[in-house]
């Protein structure tokens, strides 16, 4: 071998190392591992954050993908990045694609009214959970509900009808005309989906999502076969919160995922794969402007034009923005014990995914966005983050 080649082969080789040591955010600049690995041991130590996973992706696959903290604080259980986390709403953006697998298969239509596809009445049908739909009767608006509005949340149906004063599920506005996040409107989406194909939705989510892409300690129901690799959600003083155990799927709440797992959902919408063109078209393009000062709590009802700048918006599964470095698309999950993000940066390939089994998680989100990947464009307030 000539010296010429030697040198060649020993640069590229230095080179390859050096780029695995480092990620690349979205303006350009680098973090190196190490870096970031103490940045996150830190933060968590200073909020308290039991345990937390991340993923980050460089060239839409993940390059970083690391456990923190504990599964489970009071026994001290280490957590890992195959332990098996409640994932609260990112089940809807594994929702939504699913959705779109029937819209493609031609079995339902975004704009068609969801009762159409229904053998009987909506109100005739009969839950043993005590969820139906008879709530509804002296309001008929509910025959105007959509998929499109179900998965961008103008469905006008309550969030979660335990949310209301009189624990009944209502209709607050005129469907299709404003945004108002809906777990209500994707369950019915979902009840939709189970009549027409005769099937759970456990087992529709199994053939159309976890078995293709692998995603084997996900689910949408508590299993006994991975119980030993559920994480325990933990309060703001570190106490574990009692596991639950969900026997009937709930597509808005109830799924159980890895970052693992979830980070292989992910690079599927990175790459825009699994589903067709058409289909991730619909799914990010802006089907309702954002207008509320915050998505949560009084202020969700306070129309400003605070974001008009980022152009926030809501696409199907995904909240959708502007910003320098192009468009970005992003989920939130949270509820008692259990906060995640995700957010991805399609024209740079670039993505992160954090879920932490902690009420204290959020807090420190906007630092570990800005150090992951420079996001620093995540509309903050809107999202109800500190």
């Amino acid at each position: 071998m000539s010296l010429r080649k030697y040198i060649i082969i020993i640069f590229l080789a230095v080179a390859h190392t050096l780029s695995a040591q480092h990620i690349n955010r979205i303006d350009g600049t680098q973090i190196t591992r190490d870096s970031l690995d103490r940045r996150i041991a830190k933060q968590m130590t200073r909020a308290n954050v039991s345990g937390l996973c991340i993923s980050v992706f460089n060239k839409n696959v993940p390059v970083y993908e690391k456990a923190y903290g504990y599964s489970n604080a009071q026994e001290k259980k280490p957590m890992t990045t195959s332990d098996i986390m409640y994932s609260a709403s990112f089940s809807k953006a594994v929702f939504a694609y699913i959705a779109m697998k029937f819209v493609e298969s031609g079995d339902i239509e975004l704009d068609t009214p969801l009762v159409s596809y229904l053998d009987k009445p909506l109100l005739d049908y009969k839950f043993e959970n005590g969820k139906g739909y008879q709530d509804l009767k002296s309001d008929p608006r509910y025959k105007k509900i959509t998929a499109r509005m179900c998965l961008d949340h103008t469905s006008g149906l309550s969030n979660y009808r335990s949310e209301e004063p009189d624990g009944k599920l209502h209709i607050l506005f005129e469907p299709g005309t404003r945004y108002s996040y809906s777990g209500e409107g994707m369950c019915l989406l979902q009840f939709v989906i189970e009549q027409i194909t005769g099937k759970d939705f456990e087992a529709i989510a199994g053939q159309k999502v976890f078995r293709p892409l692998k995603m084997t300690h996900s689910s949408f129901i508590s299993r006994d076969e991975v119980a030993d690799k559920l994480c325990t959600g933990h309060d703001n003083a570190g106490r574990c919160y009692p596991l639950t155990k969900t026997t009937s799927p709930d597509c808005s709440a109830s799924m159980r995922t890895s970052i693992e797992d979830f980070s292989k959902f992910f690079t599927v919408i990175m790459e825009q794969k699994g589903l067709k063109k058409s289909s991730y078209k619909e799914i990010f393009k802006p089907q309702i402007k954002l207008r509320s000062k915050q998505q949560f709590g009084p202020n969700s009802n306070v129309e400003t034009a605070d974001n008009d700048k980022i152009e926030l918006s809501y696409g199907l599964g995904f909240v959708l923005m502007k910003t320098p470095y192009g468009p970005a698309f992003f989920k939130e999950g949270r509820v008692n014990g259990w906060q995640h993000y995700c957010i991805g940066y399609p024209d740079k390939d670039i993505a992160v995914i954090i879920m932490t089994n902690s009420d204290n998680g959020e807090s420190i989100f906007r630092d570990l966005l800005s150090a992951s990947i420079a996001d620093t464009f995540t509309p903050f307030y809107w999202e109800n983050y500190p």
